[in-house]
């Protein structure tokens, strides 16, 4: 029985005991817990990305900082690591974003921005800063909350000044 303890705990060296455990266990449960707010939110709005893209994106941005950070890498390192995963994101974000026949209308780009939202909270769940990542998700979920209200006036505001002006 102590041969496969000790097995056990050498395979699991990276959580070496309950606190390790808990505080990876915590920051991954957190960045796919605030993902999933703003996933279910796009998700609601009948927008692409939605619930389970946005867990994964923040959760795998936690799993990639969080496994730096244990392998005691330095500052130079984690940057070239989140850079990394930035841009990995950027290229997952690149293909949400369409452009119509028309120049003037791009669709997705809001998608692509809370994704790349999502892999930031992700970073600061992952890092540690859940403080930082809780607040950011709440002010993310703010803005995607208000821009439809803010959209419809503008829509009306600009429905306006077309009718008010020469043909």
């Amino acid at each position: 029985m102590d041969v496969v303890l000790r097995t056990i705990q050498h395979e699991f060296s990276d959580v070496a005991d309950a606190e390790a455990f808990t505080r990876v266990l915590v920051r991954l449960l957190v960045a796919a817990m605030l993902g999933g707010l703003l996933g279910l939110e796009r998700e609601l709005t009948g927008k692409p990305a939605g619930l389970r893209t946005h867990m994964l994106v923040a959760l795998g941005s936690a799993m990639f900082v969080t496994a730096a950070a244990q392998t005691g890498m330095d500052d130079d390192g984690m940057s070239r690591v989140i850079q990394g995963l930035l841009a990995g994101v950027g290229f997952l974000c690149a293909g949400a974003i369409l452009k119509s026949g028309h120049q003037e209308h791009v669709y997705g780009l809001t998608t692509a921005a809370g994704l790349w939202m999502t892999a930031a909270i992700g970073v600061a769940a992952g890092l540690g800063k859940e403080t930082l990542a809780v607040i950011s998700t709440l002010l993310t979920l703010g803005i995607l909350m208000l821009e439809r209200p803010i959209q419809r006036l503008l829509d009306t505001r600009r429905g306006r000044g077309d009718r008010n002006e020469p043909s």
